[in-house]
């Protein structure tokens, strides 16, 4: 096929590792490896810019955005058209919908480029207003409001959308946002995968091979809900000193978990290991027997993708993706979304047979390979560029 330019326009980018970071570099990669061009317009502090900008990255000084602190807001992003129109570009994938995003959708209007569109994070979700969100209840409910509009307004202005899953596609539909594209974010199964060896985690942080250890990979923010997973570990911890916690991440909540974890009496059996770099991440999972994702947040859930694909079985909340992606008795289980107690019974269930889950989780987190889910990608590129030559 014709060798595409495209342009990614995101509001978060390196050294930030989030879902939308790793989605943009595994993509990238992917797509660079089969001929196609990738440039990246993002935005990113002083210091940042001068790190990770090149010739085909362009970054826009941005300030922190404070309902989701990882994404920032450009300054002044808009002479970004001015260089797509250098470059050449076919298409534009904006991959957040604020000031780097809407700057891609006016650069797409301005020069007739397509523009994709990817929803990647719920901003709206009830824990993030409420913790990141004015303090001011009236303020506070104006800018939920204002948010979900602006959300509305942005996606239905976009050529098409995409849905890293089914849930969030319905829940697009729902809100009046048409051509909608289910396209799950990718993982690397070179690095991802059951042949990798957590030996050396084990013995860093103290764990014995009797040990049997319940891993949490991700920020460490409130919409998380960590606290389900150590209320839970508690349990299990009272009758069974094998089990261990080690949670794996940075964030503002961190301060709160440790206290969490102190309160119940189990911080010297739960680990904090920090932020992990990639290439040492597939080690934390294979360290672990299962991993634990209480957040009702996740739009896919890369996490529990990754877990999957390195032959961990997953104990998700039954809520959004994470519904959609575990199967009960099959790649992990399901519990009520905040109970804690029938937390503490799945993990149990899992730890006590975790055998006839790990074929099933690794045949699992392999669907989800880079070189599938980009297939899945250029065809939606392809889609979008064959209706503007219609039109």
């Amino acid at each position: 096929m014709e060798k595409l330019r495209i342009a990614f326009y995101t509001d978060t980018y390196l050294p930030n590792v989030d879902g939308v970071v790793t989605s943009i570099i595994n993509f990238r990669k992917e797509l660079e490896r089969r001929g196609h061009t990738v440039y990246v317009f993002a935005s990113a502090s002083p210091k940042n810019k001068a790190l990770y900008s090149n010739n085909k990255t362009f970054l826009y000084t941005g300030l922190n955005f404070k309902p989701y602190p990882q994404y920032s807001i450009a300054i002044f992003p808009y002479n970004s058209a001015i260089k797509l129109r250098s470059l050449g570009v076919d298409i534009i994938h904006a991959q957040t919908p604020f000031a780097m995003g809407f700057s891609g959708l006016m650069a797409g209007r301005i020069s007739q480029y397509p523009v994709l569109g990817s929803f990647h994070t719920f901003v709206n979700n009830r824990h993030i207003v409420e913790h990141y969100y004015p303090k001011s209840r009236p303020l506070k409910k104006f800018a939920s409001t204002y948010m979900k509009k602006y959300l509305r307004f942005f996606y239905r202005r976009c050529d098409g959308v995409i849905a890293p899953s089914f849930t969030v596609e319905r829940m697009l539909y729902k809100s009046g946002i048409k051509d909608v594209h289910v396209v799950p974010n990718s993982i690397d199964i070179s690095k991802f995968n059951n042949k990798v060896s957590g030996d050396k985690i084990r013995k860093k942080y103290g764990i014995k091979d009797r040990d049997k250890v319940v891993l949490y990979v991700g920020r460490l923010s409130v919409e998380k809900r960590i606290e389900t997973m150590l209320k839970a570990a508690k349990l299990l911890m009272d009758k069974d000193d094998k089990v261990k916690v080690m949670i794996a991440g940075k964030g503002p909540s961190e301060s709160y978990y440790k206290e969490v974890a102190h309160k119940l009496g189990v911080a010297d059996r739960v680990r904090f290991i920090g932020f992990v770099e990639q290439k040492t991440l597939p080690e934390v999972y294979a360290a672990s027997d299962l991993v634990c994702m209480p957040s009702t947040f996740e739009t896919q859930g890369i996490v529990s993708v990754e877990a999957m694909a390195c032959g961990k079985p997953v104990v998700g909340a039954d809520y959004l993706s994470t519904k959609e992606l575990i199967k009960n008795g099959f790649n992990g289980e399901k519990f009520r979304a905040g109970d804690y107690r029938h937390c503490a019974k799945k993990i149990d269930k899992v730890l006590n047979d975790t055998k006839p889950y790990i074929k099933n989780a690794l045949s699992t987190g392999r669907s989800f390979s880079s070189e599938k889910m980009t297939d899945k990608l250029i065809d939606v590129y392809k889609l979008l560029l064959s209706k503007q030559a219609i039109d």
